[in-house]
């Protein structure tokens, strides 16, 4: 019997999901009064979030942002009211962490009239991920933050009757008010993979990326699916290409606005590329050497590839290093 083939390595590269800075205490978020004790302690910080916009620090340096941090007594002092405030966990030092989540028309209310103009320079977090302008714990928790600030904006209501639901634990649930049914914070399922012949792999490009951005392949699991069979149909289904061996190396959690992506190593088995067009503006072989040129900013056609702290970066790292 030949031997099995050996495992690909787990990816090594740091990724968002390397970055759990927070120690998220979900088994204490049903404790209703060490909440309410938590959330105007004058040690505990709230992260503000408009239209799910996180408020920065205001600097001077474009390419670089902090999480702005307030106090109990700083939202007092605004007269912000948020509509939701939600607990994200505790800091190193034990401090209580939260996301105060308003919608713009709500920051408003703010004592001086300004509105959300208190709480400006506002950024959206795909921005500051894909530029790489956050440091990596504060990309973490603002992750932490937009998912689940995403949603409770699409769970106001009951799936089941159409009611209202109610926010509880620490707004890690909600639970229809008519009919009791509960809902938790999710994540979809998604494949991203790096598809290789060995000697070249296969990039693709999307009509709402940037000019020149190319990048892995990917798609959601479909229900009954395994991880494997998912990552043969998107590629299929994408480009054409039939899949055989399918390796895990690791996984990121995106908060686009809810999915998990499940990095694999796909085996390409033929290399005739068909398109799907309502897809993929363009989807080509690239041979190692030129990815990395895409990596060093030195494509003769100036093709970009996703910044450093995403998964799909750390693919095509493995692969421009011979893995």
């Amino acid at each position: 019997m030949p031997d099995a083939p050996a495992p690909i390595p787990r990816l090594t590269a740091p990724t968002i999901a390397s970055m759990q800075v927070l120690d998220r205490v979900s088994i204490r978020r049903g404790d209703a009064d060490l909440v309410a004790r938590l959330r105007t302690d004058p040690s505990s910080r709230l992260l503000l979030m408009v239209d799910l916009k996180v408020s920065l620090e205001p600097g001077r340096e474009r390419d670089r942002a902090a999480i702005r941090w307030y106090s109990p007594r700083d939202l007092d002092r605004l007269g912000i009211e948020p509509d939701i405030t939600m607990l994200l966990g505790l800091d190193g030092e034990g401090h209580a962490r939260f996301v105060a989540s308003l919608e713009a028309a709500n920051a408003a209310r703010s004592g001086n009239g300004r509105g959300a103009a208190d709480l400006e320079p506002l950024a959206d977090l795909r921005t500051l991920a894909t530029e790489g302008a956050l440091a990596p714990d504060d990309l973490a928790i603002v992750g932490e933050a937009r998912a689940l600030a995403g949603w409770h904006r699409a769970h106001r209501c009951c799936g089941r009757c159409g009611a209202r639901t109610r926010v509880e634990e620490a707004g890690w649930r909600r639970t229809c008010w008519a009919c009791g049914q509960s809902y938790f914070p999710r994540s979809d399922p998604a494949v991203i993979m790096l598809v290789s012949d060995g000697a070249r792999c296969l990039l693709g490009r999307h009509s709402g990326f940037p000019e020149n951005f190319y990048s892995v392949l990917a798609g959601f699991v479909e229900p009954g699916e395994d991880i494997e069979d998912a990552v043969r149909r998107e590629t299929l289904e994408e480009a054409g290409i039939k899949v055989g061996r399918v390796d895990y190396l690791g996984s990121q959690p995106w908060p686009f606005p809810h999915s998990l992506m499940i990095g694999c190593w796909a085996e390409a088995l033929t290399s005739a590329i068909s398109r799907d067009q309502d897809e993929l503006e363009d989807v080509r072989w690239f041979p190692r050497e030129e990815v990395r040129l895409m990596l060093r900013g030195d494509h003769a056609e100036g093709i970009r590839v996703p910044g450093k702290l995403s998964i799909a970066r750390a693919l095509i790292d493995r692969f421009a290093e011979g893995g």
